[in-house]
C-alpha cells in the first residue's frame, strides 16, 4: 500500500471512528456481561434511558436544525481547516481523492469536536460505499488495483465488527422510534419525592399517639429554552402537626406543610423561573415562599422542605422568609464584584390572596410581604446576608404564615397572632451568615426582629428569634449528615412568659442515591412562651425519603 494512502488511513476521523467504536463496542458488551456491583439496577436502567434520550434529542436537532451533515468536493470549503492541522493531508485525500466526507451547511468540519453515533454511522457508510465503486469500476487515476485490494481486505478482516455495528445502530433507532412513539414529553422530565414518618412527643402533658404520616410531591419540570423552568408540581399527604402544651406550631415539621388532608392531591406549586441578561426572575402563581427565589443563607439546613434537610421549619431557615406567600415576582441581580466578592440584590412581592376579587383580597389588597436582600458571598466559604420584608397582615391573620393568611408554620401563637387577631403591619430586619472553613464543616445562623405596628389599641409590639446550626457533611460515610440546630423559636417581646427555646439533632443515613433515612430529635422549652406553664416538649421522628 502507498504510504499516502496508508497515513490517510490512520489519520482519518473515519479510520479513527472505526476503532473507538469498535472498542466502545467491546466495552459496552463486556459492561452488559459484568454489570457493575456498586450500581442498582434501577439506577442503570435510568442512567441508560437518558443516554438514549440524549442521543434521541442529538439526532433530533442534527436531523431539523443546522448541525444536518452535506458533501463537500474540496477541503477549501471547510472554513476551520488549515494546511497545518496535522491531519490536514489526510482529510485532503478522503474529501478529494475519495469524496467520502460530509461536513456541516455552515462550512465547518469541527474535526475536534466527538462523533455521535448516527454521524460515525453515516460517515462509514458513505466511505465504504465509495470504496465499493473504486473497486468495481478498478480507477486507476486514485489508487492503484493493490490499494483498493488492501482496502477490501480490511473491510473483509473487519466485517463482523462493522455488522455488530451496523446491528447496535439499528437496535439503537428500534429503540429510538419506540421512546419516542412512549416518551412522555420532549420538554418535560418529572422530580418525585415520598416521605414517610414515625414521629411521636414526649413530656408530662403529652396528648399525642405515635403516628405514622406521609407526604408525596410530583414535580414536572418544563423548560422551553433550556434555561428556564416551570414548575408543576402536585401534592398529597396525612400529616397532621403533634399538638404541644399552649402550642401548635412551634412543632411543625416540614412534611407537616401545605398537605389538605386524607391525601388528597392538589397543585400546591405553580412557578416559572427565567433569566434576563445575568439576572434570574421568577414569578409565582400558586404556592409561592420567599425561599423559593431568595436565598436563606443556610445550607446543609434548608432543602426547601423536602425531606432530606432539617426534620422543623425553624431549623431550616429563618422565621423571616415564612413572613408571607402564595403568588408574585421575585428577582435576583447580580451587580460588580469579582472573583473573590460576589454581591446581589433579590427583590419580591408576594400575595397571600391573589385569587380573591372580594374587598380587601386579591394580589395588592388583601395580606402581602414585599422582601428586599442584599447578599455577598466572600469566596467560596463565607456568605453573609441581610434582609428586609415588609408586610401586612388583616385580621386573623398569621405573621409567619407562608401565605397560609391564617394558620402559622413556625414560632409562638403570641408571636404569630400579636393583637388578638387585629390586622397589624409588620417591619422585619433579619441578618443571616454561613461559615464553611471546610468541606467537611458547615456553621451558619441568623438573627431576626421585627416590630409590629397593630390597628387595635395597644396592639403594637415586636417579635424576635435567632438561631445557630453546625452541619458536618458526609459525616461516616459520602452523603450522609449530621446536623445540630439551636435557638430561641419567634416569640412576642412584651409576654412575661420565658422564652421558647429550640434544640433539634439529627442524622440523615444515605441508604442509596435515592434512599435516606433520617432519625432525630427536637427539644422544645416552653411551648407557646406561657407564663404558668413551662413543661418542655420532645420529640421524636424517624424519616425516609425517596427521591425519584
Amino acid at each position: 500500500m502507498s504510504n499516502l494512502l496508508w497515513k490517510t488511513l490512520i489519520f482519518s476521523p473515519v479510520f479513527l471512528g472505526v476503532t473507538l467504536a469498535i472498542s466502545a463496542s467491546a466495552i459496552a458488551a463486556d459492561s452488559q456481561q459484568q454489570p457493575s456491583q456498586t450500581h442498582q439496577p434501577l439506577l442503570a436502567q435510568t442512567n441508560a434511558d437518558e443516554n438514549v434520550f440524549s442521543q434521541i434529542n442529538q439526532y433530533n436537532l442534527e436531523a431539523n436544525n443546522q448541525t444536518s451533515l452535506s458533501q463537500v468536493t474540496s477541503v477549501s470549503q471547510f472554513s476551520d481547516v488549515q494546511p497545518t492541522d496535522w491531519a490536514f493531508q489526510a482529510l485532503q485525500s478522503l474529501v478529494e481523492r475519495y469524496g467520502c466526507i460530509a461536513g456541516y451547511p455552515n462550512g465547518t468540519y469541527r474535526g475536534n469536536r466527538a462523533l455521535t453515533r448516527y454521524e460515525f454511522a453515516a460517515g462509514l457508510n458513505a466511505c465504504l460505499d465509495r470504496v465499493n465503486e473504486l473497486i468495481a469500476t478498478a480507477t486507476t487515476d486514485l489508487v492503484t488495483k493493490e490499494d483498493l485490494a488492501t482496502l477490501q481486505r480490511l473491510q473483509e478482516e473487519f466485517s463482523a465488527e462493522l455488522a455488530t455495528l451496523r446491528g447496535r445502530v439499528d437496535a439503537l433507532e428500534t429503540r429510538t422510534a419506540e421512546l419516542e412513539a412512549n416518551q412522555f414529553s420532549t420538554t418535560t422530565k418529572l422530580v418525585g419525592e415520598a416521605v414517610f414518618a414515625v414521629t411521636d412527643s414526649f413530656g408530662s402533658n403529652d396528648s399525642n399517639n405515635t403516628v405514622f404520616q406521609n407526604r408525596v410531591r410530583l414535580d414536572l419540570q418544563t423548560s422551553f429554552t433550556g434555561k428556564d423552568t416551570l414548575h408543576t408540581r402536585i401534592a398529597a399527604g396525612n400529616a397532621t402537626p403533634l399538638s404541644l402544651p399552649n402550642s401548635t406550631t412551634e412543632g411543625t415539621q416540614t412534611f407537616n406543610l401545605f398537605l389538605g388532608s386524607n391525601n388528597n392531591a392538589f397543585i400546591d406549586w405553580l412557578a416559572y423561573y427565567f433569566p434576563v441578561g445575568n439576572s434570574q426572575v421568577y414569578v409565582a402563581a400558586t404556592g409561592g415562599i420567599q425561599s423559593d427565589y431568595v436565598p436563606t443563607v443556610n445550607p446543609y439546613f434548608e432543602d426547601f422542605d423536602n425531606g432530606n434537610g432539617a426534620l422543623s421549619t425553624f431549623a431550616s431557615e429563618s422565621p423571616i422568609y415564612r413572613i408571607g406567600g402564595g403568588a408574585g415576582i421575585g428577582v435576583n441581580v447580580p451587580f460588580g464584584g469579582g472573583s473573590t466578592f460576589k454581591p446581589s440584590l433579590t427583590l419580591g412581592y408576594l400575595g397571600s390572596e391573589p385569587n380573591n376579587p372580594s374587598p380587601g383580597s386579591g394580589l395588592f389588597d388583601g395580606n402581602y410581604a414585599a422582601l428586599a436582600q442584599l447578599n455577598l458571598n466572600v469566596g467560596d466559604r463565607l456568605t453573609l446576608a441581610a434582609t428586609y420584608v415588609h408586610g401586612y397582615h388583616g385580621a386573623n391573620s398569621a405573621l409567619f404564615d407562608a401565605g397560609s393568611v391564617s394558620a402559622a408554620v413556625v414560632g409562638t401563637s403570641q408571636a404569630n397572632f400579636v393583637g388578638g387577631g387585629n390586622p397589624f403591619v409588620s417591619n422585619s430586619y433579619g441578618f443571616e451568615a454561613a461559615f464553611r472553613p471546610s468541606d467537611k464543616l458547615s456553621i451558619s445562623g441568623f438573627a431576626l426582629y421585627s416590630n409590629i405596628t397593630g390597628f387595635g389599641a395597644n396592639d403594637n409590639d415586636e417579635v424576635w428569634s435567632y438561631g445557630l446550626g453546625v452541619a458536618l457533611p458526609d459525616f461516616g460515610k459520602k452523603g450522609n449528615l449530621l446536623g445540630i440546630f439551636a435557638g430561641a423559636q419567634p416569640y412576642l417581646g412584651s409576654s412575661n412568659g420565658d422564652k421558647p427555646y429550640h434544640i433539634e439533632g439529627f442524622y440523615r443515613y444515605r441508604i442509596s442515591d435515592n434512599i435516606s433515612i433520617t432519625p432525630g430529635v427536637i427539644w422544645l422549652t416552653n411551648p407557646g412562651q406561657s407564663a404558668n406553664n413551662n413543661n418542655d416538649a420532645v420529640i421524636g421522628t424517624l424519616r425516609t425519603t425517596f427521591t425519584f
